[in-house]
């Protein structure tokens, strides 16, 4: 009488692996599907990089080249003029330093009072957290307006300083509803679990729940510094003060300068025509934010989508 070979728990997970990889085969259908998607993806990424491309092929090209060709991507000459002429002035550095100050200071204060808030109104058992829940979407459908934000401002002794471009905004309600929806998915099994071990709701906050929450932390840390680097309208409202301008509001008025320059033959050699002058202010202004980008990018999709999905 024979018996069939006798599986140990050792070839078990084999058996099932093999098995898995023979329905994960790629049949010509999918392989199709697959070229085509790349295709399709590859050419959508392609337009979004051909803009940038364009600006710093134009920030680095000559005047004459500008001239004639209305689409660059390669500069037949390469020239820095315009870059010498934003750079040329010491005030560029201190206004970067004012951005770098007002983005990292506003993005951890933003940081902080959303995730308490979120956290806090993401517990069934606080009372009046409907109430308050509607108040915060009733913002993003209403607002003050520009004037009554102004008044409470300046009442409040903020005009001339950095907190003005930090407070009014620190708190953003999108923002707080996608925190809000990942709180909720956590399971309150593990924060009863850390309560019966002697933490109280900060601790449970600190060592339970943040280490779980650092996907979407970093997805709203990414929006958050991205807000605060491009401030331009409240920097124009509430500072008046030259030194206190950010890099967004000092590029302004560098391209306000170069756009009234001479384009005569004596002034071309000297100084770079306004349309370099633009695309170099922009590059200048986008880059730090592409530089952040790529520590942040694998936390991005998983933050957003974590947050939005449950809730």
């Amino acid at each position: 009488m024979t018996t069939s070979p006798r599986l140990d728990d050792a070839t078990i997970p084999i058996r099932i692996r093999q098995q898995a990889r023979r329905r994960r085969r790629i049949t010509p259908g999918r392989r199709v599907f697959i070229v085509v998607n790349g295709l399709i993806l590859s050419a959508f990424a392609l337009l979004c990089v051909l803009p940038f491309v364009n600006v710093l092929a134009s920030s680095l090209a000559t005047p004459g080249e500008l001239a004639t060709r209305a689409f660059i991507l390669w500069p037949e000459t390469f020239t820095l003029d315009a870059y010498r002429y934003i750079f040329s002035t010491p005030t560029i550095f201190r206004a970067l330093g004012v951005s770098a100050v007002v983005t990292i200071g506003g993005t951890m204060i933003s940081l902080v009072l959303t995730t308490l808030m979120a956290y806090a109104l993401s517990k069934k058992y606080l009372k009046g957290r409907r109430v308050i829940n509607f108040l915060v979407l009733f913002t993003i459908l209403f607002s003050g307006g520009m004037i009554p934000t102004f008044i409470v401002v300046k009442n409040l002794g903020m005009m001339d300083t950095l907190w003005s471009l930090t407070i009014p905004v620190a708190i953003n309600a999108f923002n707080f509803i996608i925190m809000r929806s990942f709180f909720q998915g956590i399971p309150e099994s593990l924060e009863e679990s850390a309560r019966i071990d002697g933490c109280s709701e900060l601790g449970v906050f600190w060592r339970i729940v943040l280490p779980l929450s650092m996907a979407s932390i970093a997805t709203i840390g990414l929006f958050y510094a991205v807000y605060y680097w491009n401030t331009y309208q409240s920097a124009i409202l509430y500072i008046n003060k030259s030194e206190l301008w950010p890099i967004q509001v000092l590029l302004r008025q560098i391209v306000i300068v170069a756009s009234g320059m001479n384009a005569d033959e004596t002034a071309v050699d000297i100084v770079p025509p306004a349309q370099s002058v633009r695309m170099a202010v922009i590059f200048v202004a986008t880059l730090p934010m592409l530089l952040v980008y790529p520590f942040v990018q694998r936390y991005f999709v998983k933050g957003a989508l974590i947050g939005s999905v449950k809730g």
